[in-house]
């Protein structure tokens, strides 16, 4: 079992919050880590999975449900099928406000599900598990290639060989398409559209959203077709990276860019099925680019933010982290030992006025270049550089 890094955190905020809900994609091992944890304050533990028909009708009155376990340490698995669940936990942590009473999974964004009206302000706090993260998978021996190629779901990441994981990756996007996203929000949706929309996202991997563009494609309208990147969003399996537009002197690009977040999803639908597949492929950079933000944005602080900047004569920078309103490092992102940083970078780092800055390679030297921009490995800035920014 890999050993993973938001145990902690999740045992901290048990003893802060009355509840703690922990949000993330299916099979990502939400409920292998709930039962691995202990009550802090030493309740008897009761475990409830909703998707089982026997613990769902527990809850057919949830006020008595409530009170008759009101000295117990209450774990519930994918809240979102019982989204009323809400509304009954705010009168009831007011009649008994411990921390650490309920500890909570979902995998679905509360404000996307239908019949969450309950915001639970103050007594709730919402906490993403992301997939297995680049740091987490080399404490447990895998390759930052393997890693990258196969991404960080747990049944894809451990599969015994790159076939076993194709067949996991296969029948997770079908289940995906077929039954979970209508199940999670509690809509109805052409599966065959989903599919096919999924797919055009992994072929425009870090590309600018244009709803018109993929809504021609599918032969939907664009709030459809919104709707449907929505979703996807608030399933955790695509992330709308926003354009910070904020320096009004420029004309910039506002739209924000569209990444598929697990790379080992992104190559199943480009078909590399192995580390030799990737150099020379005509998505690989993009696929770089995407896995990199991505396992920076597994690291950040709730305090920080992740933007890209592009102004339409062409300066650019792939991902900047803000905090309230300033920049705090502007990192470009290249698939080679040997980046080449274009004019436009140095241009938007004048634009930022000129945050610290670095340029992310696969594997390599640390070295410099113009404006002390740092040329180091996406290891070596996640266990070195990143800490220091915060």
């Amino acid at each position: 079992m890999i050993k993973r890094d938001i145990i902690s955190k999740i045992e901290l905020l048990l003893k802060e919050f009355p509840v703690v809900t922990l949000l993330g994609p299916r099979q990502v091992g939400k409920t292998t880590l709930v039962k691995s944890i202990k009550a802090f304050n030493k309740r008897p533990i009761l475990y409830l999975d909703l998707e089982k028909q026997s613990d769902y009708n527990k809850l057919n009155d949830i006020e008595i449900f409530f009170a008759t376990y009101r000295d117990h340490f209450i774990i519930i698995d994918e809240v979102q099928i019982k989204p009323e669940l809400f509304a009954y936990l705010r009168p009831e942590i007011d009649e008994k406000r411990d921390n650490g009473r309920f500890l909570l999974t979902g995998s679905a964004a509360p404000e996307l599900i239908k019949g969450v009206s309950e915001s639970l302000a103050g007594r709730i706090y919402y906490l993403e598990m992301w997939p297995v993260s680049l740091t987490e998978a080399l404490k447990s021996k895998f390759k930052q290639t393997q890693h990258w190629l196969r991404g960080g779901f747990p049944g894809s990441l451990q599969a015994k060989s790159n076939a076993a994981a194709e067949r996991w990756k296969e029948g997770f996007i079908r289940s995906y398409a077929e039954r979970d996203l209508s199940a999670l929000f509690g809509v109805s949706l052409s599966s065959s559209i989903i599919k096919n929309f999924w797919e055009m996202l992994a072929g425009t991997q870090s590309g600018i959203w244009n709803a018109a563009n993929y809504a021609r494609s599918l032969g939907v309208s664009g709030p459809t077709v919104n709707k449907y990147l929505d979703l996807l969003e608030g399933a955790f399996i695509v992330r709308k990276l926003p354009a910070w537009y904020v320096n009004a002197t420029k004309r910039l690009v506002k739209a924000p860019k569209v990444y598929i977040r697990d790379s080992g999803l992104l190559h199943y639908f480009n078909q590399i099925e192995s580390a030799k597949d990737l150099p020379g492929h005509i998505i690989t950079g993009a696929s770089w680019e995407g896995y990199v933000i991505e396992e920076i944005c597994k690291k950040l602080p709730q305090n920080v933010r992740p933007f890209y900047y592009r102004t339409h004569h062409g300066a650019e920078i792939d991902l900047i982290l803000i905090r309230g309103l300033k920049p705090l490092a502007a990192i470009e992102v290249k698939y080679s030992s040997a980046p080449v940083v274009s004019k436009g970078f140095y241009e938007a780092l004048d634009d930022l006025n000129n945050p610290v800055s670095y340029v992310i390679i696969p594997s390599g030297q640390s070295f410099k270049l113009a404006h002390s921009t740092k040329v180091i490995t996406l290891e070596d800035f996640l266990i070195k550089e990143l800490p220091k920014l915060f």
